[in-house]
C-alpha cells in the first residue's frame, strides 16, 4: 500500500478478482505517482478469486486524504462491488467508479493525480487512457511553426530511454506548468501530458527527442524537461 502524503492529491482504488492483479497494478500506478494514496483491493476474504465489499468500503475510507477517490475495477462484478460500495460512504460525491482500462487507467489517473488535479480531472485521465496513443507528426499542425513556440532536441541520456518511470516523470514535469508540449521521436508524436502517449513513442537511451511548447511556461517547459535528460531522469 501506498499512503498520500498531500490531502490536495486524488486516490485510487484499484479492486480486482485477484489479489496479485490488484496489487501489481497498484504497485505500477504508485511507482508513476510516489505521494499518491494507490490501494489495491483484491480476492475475497478466504483469499479465493472474487471481490469483498467491506475490503473496498476500508480502502475507500483508507485511500481519501481530502480530495476524493477514482476507483478501477477488473471485470463487471467488480464495477458492481465498487458502486455498492461508494453508495453505501457518508458522501458518495467523493468517489468515483470509472469505466476504464484498469493498467492504463490506473497509470493515467496517478499520474495526474501526482500533479494535483480534481477528481474530475483525474477521472476523466483514467477514462481517456485507452486513446492515449501517438500519432503521426504530420497528423497535427506543425507546432514549430507557431509563432512564440520553444523547441530543443534533447538527447535520451539514460540507457532505456523513455520508459515507464522516466515518461511519468516527464508527464508530471509537464503538467505542473502553463504550457502545451509534445515530444516528436521519429514519424511520430506525443503529448507531453500523457505517459501512456510518451511510452508508446518508444525513443530509446542514445537517441534524441524533439520537444516543442507553447504557452506562458513554454521556456520553462523546454528547460525542465532538458534538465531531466541530462540527469538521465533519474534512473
Amino acid at each position: 500500500m501506498t499512503a498520500a502524503a498531500d490531502t490536495t492529491r486524488v486516490g485510487l482504488v484499484v479492486v480486482s478478482h485477484s489479489d496479485m492483479l490488484a496489487n501489481g497494478v497498484a504497485e505500477l500506478a504508485a511507482q508513476m505517482a510516489p505521494d499518491v494514496a494507490v490501494l489495491p483491493v483484491g480476492g475475497t476474504e478466504e483469499g479465493g478469486l472474487g471481490t469483498d465489499y467491506g475490503a473496498v468500503v476500508e480502502a475507500l475510507a483508507d485511500a481519501d486524504a481530502g480530495a476524493g477517490v477514482v476507483v478501477l475495477y477488473d471485470l463487471g462484478s467488480a464495477k458492481m462491488t465498487a458502486e455498492m460500495a461508494v453508495e453505501s460512504a457518508d458522501d458518495p460525491t467523493r468517489y468515483t467508479v470509472v469505466d476504464a482500462p484498469l493498467v492504463e487507467g490506473a497509470v493515467a489517473a496517478a499520474v495526474t493525480a501526482q500533479g494535483g488535479a480534481p477528481l474530475a480531472d483525474v477521472a476523466a485521465a483514467a477514462e481517456g487512457a485507452s486513446g492515449e496513443t501517438p500519432v503521426a507528426a504530420d497528423a497535427r499542425p506543425a507546432l514549430h511553426l507557431v509563432p512564440d513556440a520553444v523547441s530543443a532536441e534533447v538527447p535520451l541520456t539514460n540507457e532505456v530511454g523513455l520508459h515507464a518511470r522516466p515518461a511519468a516523470l516527464l508527464a508530471r514535469t509537464v503538467a505542473e506548468l502553463d504550457a502545451d508540449v509534445v515530444v516528436r521521436y521519429g514519424d511520430e508524436e506525443a503529448n507531453a501530458a500523457s505517459v501512456l502517449a510518451l511510452m508508446g513513442l518508444s525513443a530509446p537511451g542514445g537517441r534524441s527527442i524533439t520537444v516543442v511548447a507553447t504557452g506562458k511556461d513554454a521556456a520553462e517547459a523546454v528547460r525542465r524537461i532538458e534538465e531531466l535528460a541530462e540527469r538521465g531522469f533519474d534512473d
